[in-house]
């Protein structure tokens, strides 16, 4: 790779480019460094196509070759930009996102959450942090089942929390009740502070689910337990290829006559697919440090429910 003092970067074509960039040894200036810097500086990038397109081209594809990058669907997208895309996404769901669960699961999410509940046993004077928690849905079967316990509901939108406060007040369920935004990656409690931590369908939205998992096992008391409800892989082949005709064709053109939404529904979709099977993500369960760590099928494998212990 030729620097920014011969060849085709020779002064007089770098239009003053060399005072900006950052260097390496002496008279030579690394590719990423330059992608990185051009990444932060828009504006000089766009100079450069103007005698080179070529050139700036690679360049912006050598800044994505720097970045950590995910999934965000079917997109691959930078890390540190995911986070703010589920939020938007989110925040334009969130007085439809109980119509969206239905839509998605064909009305079994709730089933599956009463599964969770079975498993989960609540017992009162638990604490629940039930993160991604949304409109409530969970936190309310865990009060239900529980009698008096207290539930935190943590989401990265404050949208789908204005949403499950309105439900908590219609239900009178408040004062157990406290509603928190946050990060998944990055919680804002104290550690060893929950007895039950619960999250549904939401960690496959979460940019690194290793680091949620991790947050989760800092949070809870010795003793405490984690419960995952996600959408998984059915382990019949054939089963699983239907269920794929039936969520790629069907269920984004639902949202749209439903929702009037089928970007959204095609982005939930194609995260479905994404996310590890069952048997890979009990492996990040356990090497989040839990222990006990157990999976049950729901609906042939649909959904799954993981659990965990801190022990």
């Amino acid at each position: 790779m030729q620097n920014c003092s011969q060849g085709v970067f020779a002064p007089a074509n770098c239009r003053g480019f060399n005072r900006h960039l950052p260097r390496g040894a002496p008279g030579q200036t690394r590719f990423s460094d330059i992608a990185i810097f051009l990444r932060h500086n828009e504006d000089l990038s766009l100079g450069v196509s103007d005698f080179n397109p070529t050139l700036a081209a690679e360049w912006r594809e050598g800044v994505m070759s720097t970045e950590k990058t995910t999934h965000f669907g079917a997109q691959t997208v930078p890390e540190d930009e995911k986070a703010g895309m589920v939020r938007d996404l989110f925040s334009g769901v969130a007085n439809r996102y109980d119509i969206m669960n239905d839509v998605m699961s064909g009305g079994i999410h709730r089933i599956w959450k009463e599964a969770m509940m079975d498993w989960l046993a609540p017992r009162a004077g638990q604490r629940l942090l039930d993160v991604a928690g949304g409109t409530g849905d969970v936190a309310f079967k865990f009060l239900e089942r529980a009698g008096e316990a207290h539930v935190t509901v943590c989401d990265l939108t404050e949208d789908m929390l204005a949403e499950g406060r309105k439900r908590a007040e219609a239900a009178a369920l408040g004062h157990n009740l406290e509603w928190v935004v946050g990060d998944a990656m990055a919680l804002p409690f104290e550690d060893a502070t929950f007895d039950v931590y619960t999250i549904s369908f939401g960690i496959r939205n979460v940019t690194r689910p290793e680091d949620a998992l991790a947050e989760a096992f800092r949070v809870l008391k010795p003793g405490g337990r984690l419960m995952v409800l996600e959408f998984s892989q059915m382990p019949n082949a054939m089963l699983q290829k239907a269920y794929d005709l039936y969520s790629f064709n069907v269920i984004p053109r639902m949202g749209q006559v439903i929702a009037n939404d089928r970007e959204s529904y095609q982005y939930l979709v194609e995260s479905i697919r994404k996310f590890p099977d069952q048997e890979s993500f009990i492996r990040m369960v356990r090497a989040a440090g839990f222990e006990q760590a157990k999976y049950r099928n729901l609906s042939m494998g649909i959904a799954a429910l993981h659990s965990g212990w801190k022990i």
